[in-house]
C-alpha cells in the first residue's frame, strides 16, 4: 500500500483542489509515482475518461499535473446538481441515479466500503495518493457516514493538512473553529495548517500565527500567496463569472505571449450564464487568448456587440431553456444574429439552438416539451442512456478548402435528429457525424465538450471571427488558421508551465521537508 496525505479545508473554495494539484506537480517532479483521490466530488464540470467513464474535472487536473492519466478510481462518486435539493449521482463513471439530498445520505452507508476498496486498488498502484476533501470537516450535521473528510482519512490513515483561506477574511476564526468542533481523535490527525491566498506583509501576520499555534498545538506549515493561475476551477465557486475576460489576470502569460498593459482584445465572445451551466472548463483556451476578451452573461442586454455568442453546456436543458424565455433573451439573441454575430452551442446549448426539445422519460425535469430557440433546423429527446465517450473528428467549418483535426468528449442524455435546414458539422473517427450548421454557416452546435482545447480549431476560429469583422488588417486570408503570426504555446504546453509555477511557489512558501515526513519520506 502506499502513502498518503490529505488536504482538508475551512470551507469550500479555500484552494484545496489547487494545492493537491500542486503537490503532485512536486512530487512528479521529484520522481515520485502519485495519484490524486476524492472519494466525492460536487460539480457540473466533469471530463470523460478513455473507457467512457465520467469523472470531476478537479481530479483529471491534478492527475495531469501528476504526469498521468485519468482514471475515475480517483473519483468514485461524482454528484452533478440538477435542482437546489437534488443530483444525479455518478459512481464509478457510471449514472446511478437522480437522488435528492436525504435518499444520497442513505445511500452513502453502502457506497463507504466500496470507497475504501477503490482507494486500496489505487493505493497499490502508487508510491503515494494525494486526498482532497470536500468543503469542510466541521460540518457536523454530515458527521454519521462520512466518506469524504475525517471519515475517509480515518478509513485510510491519512495524515491531514488543514487549509484556510485569508483572503475571504477570518482566516484564525476558521481554523481554530474547525478544529474545535472536531472530536479529539479527530483533532490528532491534523499535523499542520497552511494559510492560502495572502496579500501583504508576513511580519505582521507572524504574531497571529504563533498564537494560533499555542492555541490549537498545529504547527503552521507555511503562507500562500495570492495569485491566479491558469488552472481550471472545480465547479462554479469560481471568480471567472465576475466581470470580463478574467481569466487574463495582470502579468499573466497567455496562449500568445505576455499581455502588456496596451494590449486591447479585438474579439469579443459571450457565453451565457446558464442557471445550471456545465463544463464551463471548456471556455478556459478562450479566456487565454491575448486577443480575445470573454465575458460571461447574466443580462440579455450584454449580448451586444459580441463576434460570437455562445450558449454553454447545461445539466438542466429543460430548465435553462426557460431562464432564456423568462430572462428575455430570446430577443436579444434574434437581434444579435440579425446584425451578424455568429451562434454557437455546446451540448445543451447546441440542443438549445435548435426546434424542440422533448423529455418525456423525466431525465432532467418534469417539463415534457419546450421549444428551442429555433436557429437550427434539429430536434432533440432526452434518452435514459447517457453518452460519454472520447472521440475525433474533422471539421471544414472554417477553412472550405482543408479540414480540421478535433478531439473531445461527449457527455449527454439528448438524441439529437437533423431536419432539412441544417447540415452536419463535424465528421466523426468512427464515421458518424456530430453537431450541426445552418446554411449561412453564422449558427452552429456541437455535443463535443473540450473542443477549444484543439490549438488549430480554436485559432482557426477567432481568425475567421477576425476576418468577418475586418478590422485593422490583422489577419491574412492566407493565414487565417493561426490568431498571429507568431502562435505562442500550445494549450498542453501553457498547462504545464502552470502546474510547474504553481509548484515553484509552493516549494518556496510552505515547508516541504515537514510535508514529505507527514507522508512517511
Amino acid at each position: 500500500m502506499g502513502k498518503n496525505i490529505m488536504f482538508q479545508g475551512t470551507g469550500s473554495s479555500v484552494g484545496k483542489s489547487l494545492l493537491t494539484a500542486g503537490l503532485c506537480r512536486i512530487l512528479f517532479n521529484r520522481g515520485y509515482s502519485v495519484a490524486p483521490f476524492k472519494s466525492q466530488n460536487m460539480a457540473l464540470n466533469s471530463f470523460i475518461t478513455k473507457e467512457g467513464k465520467e469523472m470531476g474535472r478537479a481530479q483529471v487536473v491534478q492527475a495531469e499535473a501528476a504526469g498521468i492519466e485519468p482514471s475515475v478510481e480517483m473519483n468514485p462518486i461524482l454528484l452533478k446538481p440538477t435542482s437546489h435539493v437534488g443530483s444525479q449521482v455518478i459512481i464509478e463513471g457510471k449514472v446511478y441515479g437522480n437522488l435528492n439530498a436525504k435518499a444520497y445520505q442513505k445511500e452513502k452507508i453502502h457506497l463507504k466500503k466500496r470507497v475504501h476498496q477503490i482507494y486500496q486498488q489505487l493505493s497499490e498502484k502508487y508510491e503515494a495518493v494525494i486526498i482532497e476533501g470536500a468543503c469542510s470537516p466541521a460540518e457536523i450535521n454530515l458527521r454519521e457516514h462520512d466518506l469524504v473528510n475525517m471519515g475517509l482519512a480515518e478509513m485510510v490513515d491519512a495524515p491531514v493538512i488543514l487549509i484556510g483561506d485569508i483572503d475571504r477574511g477570518g482566516v484564525f476564526a476558521s481554523i481554530y473553529g474547525t478544529v474545535m468542533l472536531l472530536e479529539p481523535e479527530e483533532r490528532q490527525r491534523i499535523k499542520g495548517f497552511v494559510i492560502n491566498k495572502f496579500r501583504g506583509d508576513l511580519e505582521i501576520l507572524k504574531p497571529g500565527i504563533r498564537m494560533m499555534e499555542e492555541k490549537i498545538g498545529i504547527p503552521c506549515l507555511g503562507v500562500m500567496p495570492y495569485d491566479h493561475f491558469i488552472i481550471e476551477d472545480e465547479d462554479s465557486v469560481t471568480s471567472r463569472f465576475e466581470g470580463k475576460g478574467t481569466g487574463k489576470a495582470a502579468g499573466l502569460t497567455t496562449l500568445t505571449g505576455e499581455k502588456s498593459k496596451e494590449d486591447t482584445a479585438s474579439i469579443k465572445i459571450g457565453v451565457i450564464k446558464l442557471p445550471y451551466i456545465s463544463n464551463f472548463t471548456d471556455f478556459t483556451p478562450l479566456e487565454m487568448e491575448k486577443n480575445v476578451e470573454l465575458t460571461y452573461i447574466q443580462d440579455p442586454k450584454d449580448c451586444e456587440d459580441l463576434d460570437l455568442l455562445i450558449i454553454p453546456g447545461s445539466k438542466n436543458t429543460l430548465h435553462d431553456r426557460h431562464f432564456l424565455i423568462n430572462q428575455g433573451f430570446d430577443e436579444k439573441i434574434y437581434r444579435q444574429v440579425k446584425k451578424g454575430t455568429m451562434v454557437m452551442g455546446i451540448c445543451g446549448g447546441y440542443q438549445i439552438l435548435g426546434r424542440t426539445l422533448r423529455d418525456d422519460h423525466k431525465v432532467e425535469s418534469d417539463v415534457a416539451e419546450i421549444n428551442g430557440l429555433g436557429l437550427l433546423d434539429i430536434n432533440t429527446v432526452m434518452e435514459k442512456e447517457k453518452t460519454t465517450r472520447q472521440i475525433t473528428g474533422r471539421s471544414p467549418l472554417f477553412q472550405q478548402e482543408s479540414s480540421t483535426e478535433i478531439n473531445g468528449y461527449e457527455i449527454h442524455m439528448g438524441k439529437t435528429t437533423r431536419n432539412e435546414g441544417a447540415k452536419a458539422w463535424i465528421t466523426l473517427s468512427d464515421g458518424s457525424q456530430d453537431g450541426s450548421v445552418d446554411q449561412s454557416r453564422q449558427i452552429f452546435g456541437t455535443y463535443l465538450h473540450g473542443i477549444f482545447e484543439n490549438d488549430d480549431f480554436r485559432r482557426d476560429l477567432l481568425g475567421h471571427l477576425e476576418i468577418c469583422k475586418d478590422k485593422r488588417g490583422i489577419y491574412r486570408e492566407m493565414d487565417r488558421n493561426r490568431v498571429t503570426d507568431d502562435p505562442g504555446l500550445s494549450f498542453k504546453d501553457l498547462k504545464n508551465q502552470e502546474y510547474n509555477r504553481l509548484a515553484a511557489m509552493m516549494e518556496e512558501h510552505l515547508d516541504m521537508d515537514a510535508l514529505l515526513k507527514i507522508i512517511g519520506w
